[in-house]
């Protein structure tokens, strides 16, 4: 599968690196390039954009708030008016109800789906046995 993978950071390197163990095609990007380089050795594509990494079947975010969400599908050269009809949002991000919301009826009306699949993770919480 074609996919696109915004947000490098601790989980989303992680994530990014098992999708092209798993055989896909994966191309990324982050606002800083160098989390991006640093997987490329492995194969993965480099993004200009958020919408250049867009162009594949799917794009999963993995990104810190709505604010970083709503800048890379709503910002200049966001996902937004890149995907293509059909093309799947996959969103990590734990989002408040109002940007979930209108990611959800911006993509619907570009023909366009959109997953909301958070993700929880801390550093701090791993380390613990107890929970």
């Amino acid at each position: 599968m074609n996919l696109g993978f915004i947000g490098l950071g601790m989980m989303g390197r992680a994530m990014a690196r098992n999708l092209l163990k798993a055989g896909h095609r994966v191309t990324v990007y982050n606002r800083t390039r160098s989390r991006a380089e640093e997987l490329q050795s492995r194969g993965v594509l480099i993004a200009e954009t958020p919408a250049e990494a867009g162009q594949g079947e799917a794009v999963i975010t993995c990104l810190a708030d709505d604010t970083a969400v709503e800048a890379i599908v709503f910002g200049e050269d966001g996902l937004a008016g890149a995907l293509a009809a059909g093309c799947i949002h996959i969103s990590m991000s734990t989002l408040s109800l109002a940007c979930v919301t209108r990611l959800v009826e911006t993509h619907r009306e570009a023909g366009q789906r959109f997953v909301a699949a958070p993700v929880f993770g801390r550093q701090t919480l791993r380390r613990r046995r107890d929970c």
